[in-house]
Protein backbone atom coordinates (compact mmCIF):
# COMPACT_ATOMS: atom_id res chain seq x y z
CA UNK A 1 0.00 0.00 0.00
CA UNK A 2 1.05 3.44 -0.57
CA UNK A 3 1.70 6.07 1.97
CA UNK A 4 0.39 8.72 -0.15
CA UNK A 5 -3.49 9.30 1.26
CA UNK A 6 -5.49 10.85 -1.16
CA UNK A 7 -7.00 14.48 0.98
CA UNK A 8 -10.03 14.24 -0.80
CA UNK A 9 -10.89 10.67 0.56
CA UNK A 10 -9.61 11.82 4.02
CA UNK A 11 -11.55 14.53 4.49
CA UNK A 12 -15.15 12.36 2.92
CA UNK A 13 -13.66 9.90 6.12
CA UNK A 14 -13.34 12.86 8.39
CA UNK A 15 -16.88 13.99 7.77
CA UNK A 16 -18.24 10.68 8.32
CA UNK A 17 -16.70 10.21 11.35
CA UNK A 18 -17.93 13.09 12.80
CA UNK A 19 -21.66 12.60 11.67
CA UNK A 20 -21.55 8.91 13.32
CA UNK A 21 -19.57 10.28 16.19
CA UNK A 22 -23.36 12.40 16.73
CA UNK A 23 -24.97 8.86 17.06
CA UNK A 24 -25.99 8.12 20.71
CA UNK A 25 -27.08 4.84 21.91
CA UNK A 26 -30.12 3.52 21.49
CA UNK A 27 -30.67 5.56 18.39
CA UNK A 28 -32.92 4.31 15.03
CA UNK A 29 -30.76 5.98 13.02
CA UNK A 30 -31.76 6.62 9.10
CA UNK A 31 -28.53 5.33 6.45
CA UNK A 32 -28.01 7.59 3.79
CA UNK A 33 -26.53 6.49 0.14
CA UNK A 34 -23.08 8.02 -1.53
CA UNK A 35 -19.51 7.68 -0.59
CA UNK A 36 -19.46 10.22 1.69
CA UNK A 37 -21.96 8.90 3.72
CA UNK A 38 -20.60 5.36 3.07
CA UNK A 39 -17.74 6.30 5.42
CA UNK A 40 -20.22 7.46 8.14
CA UNK A 41 -21.93 4.20 8.19
CA UNK A 42 -18.38 1.88 8.46
CA UNK A 43 -18.01 4.44 11.60
CA UNK A 44 -21.17 3.53 13.00
CA UNK A 45 -20.17 0.14 12.88
CA UNK A 46 -16.86 0.64 13.63
CA UNK A 47 -18.50 2.81 17.68
CA UNK A 48 -20.82 -0.43 17.75
CA UNK A 49 -18.37 -3.32 17.39
CA UNK A 50 -16.12 -1.43 19.80
CA UNK A 51 -19.18 -0.90 22.78
CA UNK A 52 -18.70 2.83 22.18
CA UNK A 53 -22.30 2.69 21.33
CA UNK A 54 -24.79 0.18 21.72
CA UNK A 55 -28.35 -0.71 20.68
CA UNK A 56 -28.39 1.33 17.59
CA UNK A 57 -30.88 -0.48 14.54
CA UNK A 58 -30.45 1.35 11.14
CA UNK A 59 -33.37 2.06 8.28
CA UNK A 60 -31.30 1.82 4.66
CA UNK A 61 -32.33 4.15 2.01
CA UNK A 62 -31.03 1.98 -0.45
CA UNK A 63 -29.71 -1.12 -2.00
CA UNK A 64 -26.26 0.27 -1.25
CA UNK A 65 -26.72 1.33 2.30
CA UNK A 66 -28.33 -2.09 3.28
CA UNK A 67 -24.93 -3.57 2.10
CA UNK A 68 -22.93 -1.02 3.46
CA UNK A 69 -24.64 -1.89 6.95
CA UNK A 70 -24.92 -5.71 6.93
CA UNK A 71 -20.62 -5.29 5.96
CA UNK A 72 -19.90 -3.56 9.14
CA UNK A 73 -22.55 -4.99 11.41
CA UNK A 74 -25.08 -2.64 11.94
CA UNK A 75 -28.77 -4.11 12.16
CA UNK A 76 -31.10 -3.29 10.06
CA UNK A 77 -34.92 -2.53 10.72
CA UNK A 78 -37.87 -1.39 8.25
CA UNK A 79 -40.21 1.26 8.70
CA UNK A 80 -43.05 -0.70 9.09
CA UNK A 81 -41.56 -1.86 12.71
CA UNK A 82 -41.19 1.81 14.02
CA UNK A 83 -42.70 4.77 14.76
CA UNK A 84 -40.22 7.17 14.91
CA UNK A 85 -36.62 7.76 13.22
CA UNK A 86 -33.96 9.40 15.85
CA UNK A 87 -31.40 10.45 13.25
CA UNK A 88 -30.46 10.41 9.65
CA UNK A 89 -26.96 10.45 8.11
CA UNK A 90 -26.84 11.47 4.32
CA UNK A 91 -24.68 13.36 1.57
CA UNK A 92 -26.40 16.52 -0.70
CA UNK A 93 -25.27 16.87 -4.47
CA UNK A 94 -26.21 20.93 -3.36
CA UNK A 95 -26.46 22.57 -0.46
CA UNK A 96 -27.94 26.53 -0.55
CA UNK A 97 -27.53 28.94 2.70
CA UNK A 98 -31.08 27.90 4.33
CA UNK A 99 -29.77 24.41 3.96
CA UNK A 100 -32.23 23.06 1.70
CA UNK A 101 -30.41 20.44 -1.01
CA UNK A 102 -30.93 18.82 -4.14
CA UNK A 103 -30.09 15.27 -3.88
CA UNK A 104 -30.21 12.05 -5.86
CA UNK A 105 -27.26 11.98 -8.20
CA UNK A 106 -27.51 8.65 -6.70
CA UNK A 107 -31.12 7.95 -8.18
CA UNK A 108 -32.23 7.14 -4.44
CA UNK A 109 -33.48 10.71 -3.50
CA UNK A 110 -37.15 9.39 -3.00
CA UNK A 111 -36.62 6.27 -0.21
CA UNK A 112 -33.58 8.81 1.33
CA UNK A 113 -36.44 11.84 1.48
CA UNK A 114 -39.18 9.49 3.22
CA UNK A 115 -36.34 8.29 5.74
CA UNK A 116 -34.89 11.89 5.95
CA UNK A 117 -38.18 13.55 6.25
CA UNK A 118 -38.99 11.53 9.51
CA UNK A 119 -35.78 11.91 11.21
CA UNK A 120 -35.94 14.15 14.20
CA UNK A 121 -32.58 15.33 13.43
CA UNK A 122 -31.34 15.46 9.43
CA UNK A 123 -27.17 15.23 9.56
CA UNK A 124 -26.29 16.26 5.93
CA UNK A 125 -22.18 15.57 5.21
CA UNK A 126 -20.83 17.19 2.38
CA UNK A 127 -17.62 18.24 0.76
CA UNK A 128 -17.02 21.96 0.31
CA UNK A 129 -17.41 21.90 -3.73
CA UNK A 130 -21.31 21.22 -2.88
CA UNK A 131 -22.45 24.42 -1.07
CA UNK A 132 -24.03 26.61 -3.65
CA UNK A 133 -26.03 29.99 -3.08
CA UNK A 134 -28.45 28.80 -5.52
CA UNK A 135 -30.13 25.52 -5.91
CA UNK A 136 -29.83 23.89 -9.82
CA UNK A 137 -26.56 25.98 -10.39
CA UNK A 138 -24.16 23.08 -10.48
CA UNK A 139 -26.67 20.43 -10.50
CA UNK A 140 -29.25 19.05 -12.28
CA UNK A 141 -32.36 18.12 -10.41
CA UNK A 142 -33.66 14.79 -10.45
CA UNK A 143 -37.13 13.52 -10.90
CA UNK A 144 -37.99 10.09 -10.18
CA UNK A 145 -40.79 8.79 -12.88
CA UNK A 146 -42.67 5.74 -13.39
CA UNK A 147 -41.90 4.01 -16.85
CA UNK A 148 -45.44 4.84 -18.75
CA UNK A 149 -45.20 8.28 -17.72
CA UNK A 150 -41.84 9.37 -19.24
CA UNK A 151 -42.80 11.13 -22.29
CA UNK A 152 -45.82 13.32 -20.72
CA UNK A 153 -43.58 14.09 -17.78
CA UNK A 154 -40.80 15.42 -19.42
CA UNK A 155 -43.19 17.38 -21.52
CA UNK A 156 -44.68 18.72 -18.63
CA UNK A 157 -40.85 19.52 -16.66
CA UNK A 158 -40.68 21.30 -20.37
CA UNK A 159 -43.32 23.74 -19.72
CA UNK A 160 -41.89 24.46 -16.68
CA UNK A 161 -39.17 26.25 -17.85
CA UNK A 162 -36.72 22.60 -17.52
CA UNK A 163 -34.84 21.01 -20.20
CA UNK A 164 -35.12 17.36 -19.04
CA UNK A 165 -32.72 14.68 -19.84
CA UNK A 166 -33.41 10.42 -19.39
CA UNK A 167 -30.36 9.51 -17.01
CA UNK A 168 -28.62 6.40 -19.16
CA UNK A 169 -26.77 3.87 -17.06
CA UNK A 170 -22.59 4.03 -17.32
CA UNK A 171 -21.55 0.00 -17.83
CA UNK A 172 -25.50 -0.48 -18.56
CA UNK A 173 -27.49 -0.29 -22.12
CA UNK A 174 -30.05 1.71 -21.63
CA UNK A 175 -31.54 3.78 -18.59
CA UNK A 176 -30.86 4.24 -15.26
CA UNK A 177 -33.57 2.02 -13.18
CA UNK A 178 -34.02 3.26 -9.58
CA UNK A 179 -34.53 0.73 -6.23
CA UNK A 180 -38.30 1.13 -7.36
CA UNK A 181 -38.00 -0.11 -10.91
CA UNK A 182 -38.88 3.73 -12.31
CA UNK A 183 -36.55 5.78 -14.65
CA UNK A 184 -35.01 9.11 -14.18
CA UNK A 185 -35.19 12.90 -15.63
CA UNK A 186 -32.04 14.93 -14.79
CA UNK A 187 -33.62 18.58 -15.32
CA UNK A 188 -31.58 21.62 -15.63
CA UNK A 189 -33.47 24.90 -14.28
CA UNK A 190 -31.57 28.53 -15.72
CA UNK A 191 -32.08 28.90 -11.70
CA UNK A 192 -34.61 27.93 -8.92
CA UNK A 193 -36.09 31.07 -7.50
CA UNK A 194 -38.33 29.63 -5.23
CA UNK A 195 -37.48 25.62 -4.35
CA UNK A 196 -40.81 25.31 -1.93
CA UNK A 197 -42.58 26.12 -4.86
CA UNK A 198 -40.94 23.75 -7.94
CA UNK A 199 -40.73 21.12 -4.99
CA UNK A 200 -44.86 20.77 -4.95
CA UNK A 201 -45.49 21.42 -8.37
CA UNK A 202 -43.29 18.93 -9.61
CA UNK A 203 -44.34 16.56 -7.41
CA UNK A 204 -47.90 17.41 -8.73
CA UNK A 205 -46.90 16.04 -12.31
CA UNK A 206 -48.96 13.06 -13.09
CA UNK A 207 -46.40 9.58 -13.06
CA UNK A 208 -43.86 11.62 -10.86
CA UNK A 209 -42.64 9.83 -7.90
CA UNK A 210 -40.18 12.27 -6.11
CA UNK A 211 -37.60 14.60 -6.73
CA UNK A 212 -34.84 16.09 -5.81
CA UNK A 213 -35.13 18.91 -4.11
CA UNK A 214 -34.88 19.02 -0.25
CA UNK A 215 -36.90 22.03 0.95
CA UNK A 216 -37.02 22.18 5.16
CA UNK A 217 -35.54 18.85 5.90
CA UNK A 218 -31.95 19.63 7.24
CA UNK A 219 -30.89 20.54 10.68
CA UNK A 220 -27.12 20.22 10.25
CA UNK A 221 -24.67 20.07 7.50
CA UNK A 222 -21.05 19.04 8.32
CA UNK A 223 -18.69 20.57 5.62
CA UNK A 224 -15.53 18.77 4.96
CA UNK A 225 -12.87 21.18 3.66
CA UNK A 226 -9.14 21.04 2.42
CA UNK A 227 -7.11 23.71 4.64
CA UNK A 228 -3.42 23.79 4.01
CA UNK A 229 -3.46 20.20 2.66
CA UNK A 230 -5.10 19.61 5.78
CA UNK A 231 -8.74 18.02 5.91
CA UNK A 232 -10.95 20.29 7.88
CA UNK A 233 -14.65 19.67 9.16
CA UNK A 234 -16.96 22.64 9.98
CA UNK A 235 -20.68 23.02 10.96
CA UNK A 236 -22.22 25.19 8.26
Amino acid sequence: MSDITDPIIVMKQEVGRAAANRVKSDSIVGLGTGSTTAYAIEYLGDRLSQGEIKNIVGIPTSFQAEVLAKKYNIPLTTLDAVDHIDVAIDGADEVDPQKNLIKGGGAAHTREKVVDSLATEFIVVVDSGKLTDKLGSTFLLPVEVIPMAITPAMNALKKLGGEPSLRMGIKKAGPVVTDQGNLVVDVKFDEITNPEELEKTINNIPGVLENGLFVGVTDIVLVGEIKDGQPTVREM
